[in-house]
């Protein structure tokens, strides 16, 4: 699945190098890896940023930063070694392999429950006349291909497996966070880093891969606790938009969605708000967001309830977090696996805390931005991205170079780029550069002219309106920063 946007997308972040493919000077290099640009590092850093300042500062969370490389144990206990599987299917003629689910998604538009039986799937094949999208061949059987990354460690090649997600971190680290200081429910850890999986044929770029990053949150909770007071006074008033895939819409605040039931219990309720509010902080319109509650045969195999946090782009629906209440799940496993007692005390009595996640895929999410502040006008291609993300937030440009106007911008250069993401830009016609500019998202254009040499003042032109103001090249700095600053979380 593709579209004219997305296309471009591509063609924009290949031609200035926001992102592109692994190895690309390879024939052979295999798919579902990519490597960011300086410009896609740039961008995804300061979403990243921005997670930490609206998610985890907001609500006081604990970050850690855990291996990548973790114990078979782990997901023995997890449950992943027996139920992190994918069905796929296999072409009698060419050999090709496809990953059933997405094949019939993709050519249908259905989608296949997550724990639809592999005989059920074989049958949606069949049933819609599917066949080789390479030579056209007819499909053999369904069956399962576990998607984790195994390693072996050490000389005597102890196994271990490459974490499909970053979760696993926080709950074989929870007691250890839990005694050392953050002896409080509920403890909220979260985490930013990579996962891998080995997806079957991973397609669309940064939507799909099998090296991605991820910012994970885990609420441990005792759910016989009252509401938190102070985290229920933030946001009980924030309106959630739930929607289905029939596209009817519901929207109501979050006291009213825990009242009415749409949601079991004001943790989930709370942290629901608290992912919508992300992303509309970012400049996503709610009208474009939707909480999906997943069927029961949907949901992972670890989760109570679930939902996905879904954004609408020219491909459709695209989830960017994932939201699953897992219970004693995780807990109890570990517990069982490891022999260790993970309860801990809480109002005089011992528990085992409860887990809601929120698991958000950070490369989808840049790529979303990006799509959703792609705007092409006329000749003209502007990456719209709110100006506290842009990669680069301020370009300098001498007007000519020659009449002292090189030497002047570069002085002002130096004097932003310690405190800002600034380039120097002389090469070709200003009105060029400009749109070279435009198009790599960059907010302000700071020109040197000759009225410069005269009064000590420069033109700032903003990238959304084109409309161009003086201003002195003392207040510059100070001008910049209030133009610049992250909105007010509220």
């Amino acid at each position: 699945m593709s579209s004219r946007v997305y296309d471009e997308l591509i063609d924009l972040s290949l031609k200035r190098g926001f992102f592109f493919p692994a190895c690309e000077i390879y024939d052979d290099a295999p798919a579902g890896f990519w490597d960011y640009g300086p410009l896609g590092l740039g961008l995804r850093n300061r979403f990243v940023e921005a997670w930490r300042r609206y998610v985890v500062r907001y609500d006081g969370m604990v970050e850690l930063d855990g291996s990548i490389v973790m114990a078979k144990k782990v997901f023995v206990a997890s449950g992943h070694l027996a139920s992190f599987a994918d069905p796929v299917t296999k072409c009698k003629n060419c050999g090709a392999i496809y990953r059933a689910d997405r094949l019939i998604q993709e050519l249908t538009g259905r989608i296949v429950p997550e724990r639809l039986g592999d005989e059920e799937i074989y049958a949606l094949i069949l049933e819609n006349g599917i066949r080789c999208q390479r030579c056209g061949g007819e499909f053999g059987g369904v069956e399962r291909f576990n998607m984790m990354f195994k390693v072996s460690v050490g000389g005597e090649g102890e196994e271990a497996y490459l974490r499909p997600e970053t979760c696993q971190s926080l709950f074989v680290d929870f007691l250890r966070t839990y005694k050392v200081g953050w002896s409080k429910l509920p403890l909220p850890l979260c985490q930013f880093g990579k996962s891998f999986r080995n997806e079957i044929s991973p397609r669309q770029s940064l939507l799909r891969l099998r090296e991605f990053y991820q910012a994970e949150v885990e609420v441990f909770f005792d759910p016989e606790d009252d509401v938190d007071p102070l985290r229920w006074k933030r946001l009980k008033d924030y309106v959630l938009r739930f929607g289905d895939e029939r596209c009817d819409f519901r929207e109501v605040s979050v006291e009213e969605a825990l009242r009415t039931g749409l949601v079991s219990h004001w943790l989930p309720a709370y942290y629901l708000a608290l992912m919508q509010r992300f992303y509309e902080l970012l400049g996503v319109e709610r009208s474009k967001v939707r909480l999906r509650r997943l069927g029961e045969d949907e949901k992972a195999f670890y989760a109570r309830e679930a939902w996905d946090l879904e954004v609408q782009t020219s491909l459709g629906w695209v989830e960017l977090v994932a939201c699953n209440y897992r219970g004693d799940y995780d807990l109890s496993g570990h517990m069982r696996v490891s022999g260790k007692d993970l309860t801990v005390p809480n109002r005089n009595r011992k528990v085992l805390p409860h887990v809601f996640e929120l698991s958000m895929g950070v490369d989808r999410s840049v790529y979303v931005l990006m799509e959703l502040n792609y705007v092409r006008e006329q000749k003209r291609r502007v990456l719209r991205v709110p100006r506290f993300l842009a990669p680069v937030q301020v370009a300098v440009l001498p007007l000519v170079e020659k009449d002292g106007l090189p030497e002047k911008a570069w002085d002002i250069y130096e004097s932003l780029r310690m405190e800002f993401d600034a380039v120097y830009e002389s090469k070709d016609a200003i009105g060029k550069r400009y749109h070279m500019l435009d198009e790599i998202g960059v907010p302000y254009c700071v020109t040197v002219d000759y009225q410069t040499l005269k009064d000590d003042t420069v033109t700032v032109r903003d990238r959304d309106t084109t409309q161009q103001v003086r201003v002195h090249s003392s207040e510059l700095r100070a001008w910049l920063e209030r133009a610049l600053s992250f909105p007010s979380a509220g």
